[in-house]
């Protein structure tokens, strides 16, 4: 299905007014596990920085969630979110303008021509190079544009059934996706190839990731792509598996797998 659409919809909702978007922005925390992962290596990494001034790039922000997380987490911080989607721009400095997110700038960028050189002591990225078919000229870019000693985290679907893709034939869940996913191997070779260091990846999206995905996100996502109509069950139908996917987040975060169908990787200029 084609997802563009879809999240279009859902923004132009929640959009109308701030606080819309702050219960969008919980909600998305609460039930997307990628939010669970992404929150966990952030409070790791920001152990002994909360009060220093840090200089973070958001490579793909979106609706801005993530942003507005980190924005939260320490006022000295400096976040620059960008996105190729001029709309969502616009949308999102409006919000963080009404209230009052001073540390925060959104631009509207291309990643495969954005660079500052030695810029950056962190690079986030979540679910934005299966979007690009140029991924290896970004991971240069965003290699440049790190501090030394810079962390890049990344989260991308894997090609264990990222996409929704199990085997030769299927389709990608999402139509826009550029690729399905990528091995844990081939990542590695091209971060190494982009001139990082020290390159960590593990498998996220094991199998109570996998269920929570599909409870939280693709059946929603196909009832909401079924009819504008649908988008009004969606609260009953989330406050019916919301306990359930919670239960399913927490075994995922607090548990290793031996492969999933998402990858999160951690490397260092």
């Amino acid at each position: 299905m084609r997802y563009e659409p879809v999240k279009k919809r859902l923004g132009g909702f929640f959009g109308k007014s701030s606080l819309l978007r702050k219960v969008f922005y919980k909600l998305l925390d609460l039930l997307l596990l990628r939010a669970w992962h992404i929150h966990k290596e952030l409070k790791a990494w920001a152990k002994d920085k909360l009060d220093k001034h840090i200089h973070i790039l958001d490579a793909g922000a979106g609706f801005g969630q993530h942003t507005y997380f980190l924005a939260n987490m320490s006022p000295k911080w400096s976040v620059l979110a960008v996105d190729v989607k001029q709309d969502d721009v616009c949308e999102c400095n409006h919000f963080f303008h009404r209230t009052e997110k001073n540390n925060v700038l959104f631009r509207t960028e291309d990643l495969t021509k954005f660079q500052q050189p030695d810029t950056f002591d962190l690079i986030l990225s979540v679910d934005v190079m299966e979007y690009i078919k140029e991924d290896c000229k970004v991971l240069k870019n965003f290699y440049h544009s790190l501090k030394e000693d810079g962390l890049l985290l990344l989260t991308v679907p894997s090609d264990k059934g990222g996409s929704d893709v199990y085997k030769p034939g299927d389709k990608s869940f999402i139509e826009e996706h550029i690729r399905n996913g990528y091995s844990t191997a081939e990542m590695k070779q091209k971060l190494k190839k982009a001139g990082f260091s020290k390159v960590d990846i593990k498998y996220t999206y094991g199998t109570p990731g996998n269920r929570s995905w599909r409870l939280s996100l693709k059946y929603p996502m196909l009832m909401v792509g079924t009819s504008k109509y649908m988008f009004t069950m969606l609260p009953f139908y989330y406050l019916l598996i919301f306990p359930v996917c919670y239960l399913l987040n927490y075994l995922d975060v607090t548990h290793e797998h031996k492969t999933g169908t998402s990858i999160l990787v951690k490397a260092y200029k």
